[in-house]
């Protein structure tokens, strides 16, 4: 795509106005690019059935083989740092790598590199003196270790005979088994978390000596999700459902053995809290269909808002609960409809898209996004009333000028497509303007389902309804986890230590100590600092 370059004497000599534009158009050409760049790579690497082809697992294989060497090749972060001159604080690059934060690392110090005093003399016949030392950091890796632990319970009997007691010991994660809370977190948290592969997790074990099966490891994770997880999953959906704002999605899965042809979908729905609550919730469920009767029966104690795309289902329900729930429409999907539009142009319509009607909707969108954006860190009360000043009036904007524009093409092209779903959900567009807590976007909900969709590519189908829905339950608890910066093994090796201790309890109240936000937990369960 040719881009039009200007001197910087041009760039001086131009007004406000005309330099808005220029950037602008730099901007939206940048976008089509990338949306042309996304496009070549879904059509290299992306799936184009649930049966994925040798040719495109070669492609895939090919892109990953050639990672490290793609990224090699892309500059390192500078260090950023801000200095006063003449009374204006500016940032400025500072040339060499980055200084790394390791103050939250285990530390080991070794012991300085010397010289003796022999060599020293020889060195400096006439004396010396030591200056401040100079310190090398490094980060050692230790791989996973396998340890086979083995403990005795003494046995005591009286001298008659008549009485036998044993020592006290913990009790045993799963009856008859060598699994432990860390071993099976390790399990969990390279499955569901870093998307591997029971099989593959089977030849890492067997290549360290390990005897483990995929069907043991899958024996034990269904067992520890529904034993254990399983109670503070529900406890999750409670506190979600507390809340006045969720984000939904689904996302199609296979489950081999449910009862039906093969080959034929089923749904696993996600639920997010807010994206504006502290207390983050993400709440995977599976189900064998996408009916409006799931995300019912599952919000039917919720009143307040669901932020979702413009499927049909979540409108029905929001009319039949009578005022209960209203539904909020995903800017992201109309903008998305019309970069589609653009990417279905040819090579003459993409070099002149910036004067096309779905690059102007395209432009009014991200202006009214951006100029949302900037509102994330007000006060609730603040970011309504700024939304009411800046924000409404472009939306009563673009509304009025899609009604215009959309006689011009015709009903059945992309544009006119994305002009008619604009209209139909102009109602549900406008909904976040009626609330601060409602994002413009449903990201929330794409982003906590994007990790079942990378795993779903790596094991692609379930096997059973069963370990469908113990997924979710362990699904729901990684990324929530995730979302409340915590480390994922921590907090799972943590849960399937405390949780087996209360299984006599008459109550659950132990379960508020585990939450992700509670102060009750570990140190080593959370994350020290956020990645900017």
């Amino acid at each position: 795509m040719k881009t039009e370059q200007f001197t910087r004497e041009q760039l001086n000599n131009m007004d406000k106005e005309q330099l808005v534009e220029a950037v602008l158009a730099a901007q939206l050409k940048n976008d089509l690019l990338t949306g042309e760049l996304n496009h070549t790579k879904a059509m290299l690497f992306g799936r184009r059935s649930e049966k994925v082809s040798t040719e495109s697992e070669n492609e895939q294989l090919m892109f990953e083989f050639n990672e490290a060497e793609l990224y090699a090749s892309e500059p390192e972060a500078e260090e950023v740092k801000e200095v006063t001159i003449g009374g204006h604080t500016r940032r400025i690059k500072v040339k060499g790598k980055k200084d790394l934060d390791l103050s939250k690392l285990p530390k080991r110090v070794e012991p300085p590199c010397t010289i003796s005093d022999d060599k020293l003399k020889e060195l400096f016949p006439e004396g010396w003196k030591e200056l401040p030392d100079e310190i090398h950091k490094h980060v050692d890796y230790e791989p996973a270790k396998y340890i086979y632990v083995e403990q005795a319970v003494k046995v005591y009997a009286s001298k008659r005979g008549d009485k036998i007691v044993k020592a006290d010991h913990p009790a045993d994660l799963l009856p008859v088994s060598i699994a432990t809370p860390s071993l099976v977190a390790g399990i969990m948290n390279a499955k569901y978390v870093n998307a591997a592969p029971l099989y593959r997790l089977e030849q890492e074990f067997e290549r360290n000596e390990v005897p483990i099966s995929r069907q043991t490891m899958s024996s034990w994770i269904m067992k520890c999700a529904e034993r254990y997880l399983s109670l503070l999953y529900d406890r999750l959906i409670i506190s979600l459902l507390t809340g006045i704002v969720i984000h939904a999605d689904e996302t199609p899965v296979l489950v081999t053995k449910d009862g039906r042809k093969a080959g034929t979908k089923s749904y696993m729905w996600v639920y997010r809290s807010s994206a504006f609550d502290e207390k983050a919730v993400v709440i995977y469920e599976y189900q064998k269909t996408r009916k409006k009767a799931h995300p019912k029966e599952f919000l039917k104690d919720f009143e307040g808002t669901i932020v979702t795309d413009g499927y049909q289902s979540y409108h029905g329900l929001a009319k039949e609960s009578e005022g209960r729930i209203k539904v909020a429409g995903c800017w992201i999907h109309t903008l998305r409809k019309y970069k589609d539009a653009i990417k279905s142009m040819d090579k003459s319509g993409l070099d002149t898209a910036a004067g096309t009607l779905a690059a102007k909707a395209i432009e009014m969108i991200q202006t009214m996004m951006h100029k949302d954006n900037q509102m994330n860190d007000l006060s609730p009360e603040e970011r309504f009333e700024q939304r009411k000043e800046k924000i409404a009036p472009l939306v009563d904007e673009y509304f009025e000028w899609v009604k215009e524009s959309r006689p011009k093409v015709t009903r059945q092209s992309k544009t006119g497509k994305a002009f008619t779903y604009s209209v139909e959900q102009e109602q549900y567009l406008r909904e976040f303007l009626t609330d601060e807590n409602i994002p413009m976007e449903n990201n929330a909900a794409e982003r906590a389902i994007r990790p079942f969709t990378i795993g779903r590519k790596n094991w692609v189908m379930c096997d059973t309804i069963h370990g469908a829905e113990d997924s979710a339950i362990i699904y729901s608890i990684t990324e929530t986890a995730k979302a409340n910066d915590l480390k994922p093994y921590e907090y799972l090796k943590h849960l399937l230590t405390e949780i087996p201790k209360h299984m006599d309890d008459t109550n659950l109240d132990f379960l508020e100590d585990l939450l992700p936000w509670s102060d009750k937990l570990p140190a080593e369960c959370r994350k020290q600092y956020t990645e900017s």
